[in-house]
């Protein structure tokens, strides 16, 4: 049970972290002027994620903690927690990730001013939270210069998803049926298509370079053949299938289904058109979410590289 519990933990930090960065920052490129306030409540969304993540934060670092105790909960002692959070590079890592979303919570409150101040500000922040899931990962094991190469790769891989489920997310929120009523409304929907397709082939070309480099480091060239012999190995299969059916998703939706909502706008019939790329959203942000369940659980597991 505490392993799952563990696991559920890191998806949902996951999740929210990536949303925290991902969501504002769809608003910086894919929107424009009032659409950002207008289109989602953006600045109680950034509280909600900022606040839910320093609760499933702590929630984490404490199961972190009992797990290296090998106890429960209720029995880790402040003598395990001092030493993680002063020596180790997973506490200092913890700190830096609430200070950034107690930052990221205070922008959202105080912050009253309208334009892309607040957008800029919790995509910051939302990326060192982000960037600092890294260190309680795989990616932190490694020493010395290639260490660190490996290190900044992971941060790199991290952003650029949870830049990918923040878009996600928010085409998603932009075509609730409720929402997605009014003609002009669907035209900010294909504007912010359009906005993400170049932008979208950045994230995915750089998930592919990052996922190549920490494969070389988490697996080896030379693991490759008996890799589906092993949990870690079936579970990274499992993730690349589903990593393809989204890249597979999204050029749909970039090269047929956009085209088609374009084509049911100027006959101002979009209902069909939405209805289908409301779908292949759905089904492509169900692989996301199944993509970083699989994370959460790999990071339970010692890769192939580590046993030799």
């Amino acid at each position: 049970m505490g392993d799952w519990l563990l696991i559920a933990s890191r998806l949902a930090l996951y999740l929210d972290l990536g949303l925290l960065f991902g969501v504002p920052l769809f608003g910086l490129y894919a929107l424009k002027g009032d659409e950002r306030s207008d289109v989602v409540p953006f600045r109680r969304l950034v509280a909600v994620l900022a606040g839910f993540g320093i609760v499933s934060s702590l929630f984490g670092f404490a199961l972190l903690a009992a797990a290296m105790s090998g106890t429960d909960l209720t029995g880790i002692e402040s003598a395990t927690l001092t030493m993680l959070l002063g020596e180790t590079s997973v506490g200092w890592a913890f700190i830096a990730r609430e200070v950034a979303l107690v930052l990221a919570l205070a922008v959202a409150i105080l912050l009253r001013r309208r334009g892309p101040t607040l957008f800029i500000l919790a995509s910051v922040l939302g990326a060192i939270a982000v960037a600092t899931l890294a260190w309680a990962g795989h990616g932190a094991a490694s020493e010395g210069g290639l260490g660190i190469f490996h290190l900044t790769s992971d941060i790199a891989h991290l952003l650029a998803a949870s830049a990918w489920l923040g878009a996600l997310a928010m085409l998603g929120l932009m075509l609730l049926p409720g929402r997605a009523a009014q003609i002009e409304h669907v035209r900010i929907v294909h504007r912010a298509l359009a906005g993400f397709a170049t932008v979208g082939s950045i994230f995915v070309g750089l998930i592919v370079l990052t996922g190549v480099v920490n494969g070389l480091f988490l697996i080896g060239l030379e693991n490759l053949g008996s890799l589906g012999s092993s949990l870690y190995g079936q579970l990274m299969i499992a993730k690349l299938l589903l990593f393809s059916a989204m890249v597979a998703l999204a050029a749909s939706n970039r090269f047929r289904l956009a085209p088609d909502l374009e084509r049911s706008l100027d006959a101002a019939e979009p209902v069909v058109a939405l209805r289908a790329l409301r779908r292949s959203l759905a089904f492509e942000t169900g692989c996301a979410i199944a993509v970083l369940a699989l994370v959460a659980w790999l990071g339970t597991l010692e890769p192939p590289m580590s046993a030799t």
